[in-house]
């Protein structure tokens, strides 16, 4: 399951590593856009197969940030 960024924004710090186990709406990667912070969390429980950023990336609405097997 890819997960997406919703907004153009700066990757202020990546949460989760490959191979972490997540469960539905834990923070996977925390984005800064206008002095906010939004966090990019799982929708859905299972393990991080690949973090496709790295921290202060710049990403487009769209972008895959993290792809997650699902369990």
């Amino acid at each position: 399951m890819e997960v997406r960024a919703e907004l153009t924004a700066t990757v202020w710090k990546v949460v989760a590593e490959v191979g972490a186990v997540v469960a539905e709406g834990d923070e996977l990667v925390i984005l800064e856009s206008m002095k906010m912070e939004i966090p990019v969390v799982a929708p859905a429980a299972g393990t991080v197969s690949e973090m496709r950023v790295a921290e202060e990336d710049r990403i487009s609405e769209g972008d895959v940030v993290a792809v997650i097997d699902v369990s």
